[in-house]
């Protein structure tokens, strides 16, 4: 990251690994530009954790992907490329796996139970934990693939600290909001 303003779009994509923050990111970054977020996770899980069949949730995500501003947060590597092709703007929250374990565990403990601020609960299970340790090794490659291969037109943001994550939500508040004009390009 550089210290240039930076520009974001209308339609900004918000990944990166369970605990590193998407969600408060995305509300943060709602608050500073007006626009719309879409926590996928509040989308995707049915009652008693059930998973829609990734048809369901392709079209249900085409169908929250239509409109011409918003944020949408969260994972769903398989339907990736839908939002990946849809985005003008991502940002790709690497944060080592140690901050993410403790982002997890905070939200945690601050909601009693898991239960994120927005009604989604975490569940915290062996397999969870172990995807976040190896996150970077085994999935990070995948998700570089996938940026690079449906998300090439749109300006991409890596971020792979907290202070870094303030640090850009800072100059992007002094830059303007995508609606104000006053963004120049991140580089």
């Amino acid at each position: 990251m550089n210290d240039a303003a930076v520009r974001i779009g209308r339609r900004v994509l918000v990944t990166g690994m369970a605990g590193s923050g998407k969600s408060t990111f995305s509300r943060s970054l709602a608050a500073r530009t007006g626009l719309p977020a879409i926590h996928l996770d509040l989308h995707f899980w049915r009652p008693g954790w059930v998973a829609p069949s990734e048809r369901e949730w392709r079209d249900q995500q085409s169908g929250l992907l239509a409109g011409d501003a918003w944020i949408a947060d969260g994972n769903y590597h398989e339907t990736l490329d839908l939002r990946l092709e849809r985005a003008d703007t991502i940002v790709f929250l690497d944060l080592p796996a140690r901050v993410c374990l403790w982002g997890v565990l905070r939200r945690r403990w601050r909601y009693r139970g898991g239960q994120h601020a927005d009604g989604v609960h975490d569940r915290i299970t062996w397999s969870f934990l172990t995807y976040i340790v190896r996150f970077r090794r085994r999935t990070g490659p995948a998700v570089r693939w996938c940026i690079a291969e449906h998300g090439g037109h749109a300006v991409l943001v890596e971020i792979t600290s907290r202070r870094q994550v303030r640090h850009w939500l800072a100059q992007l508040h002094r830059a303007g909001s995508p609606s104000s004009g006053g963004m120049a390009k991140e580089s």
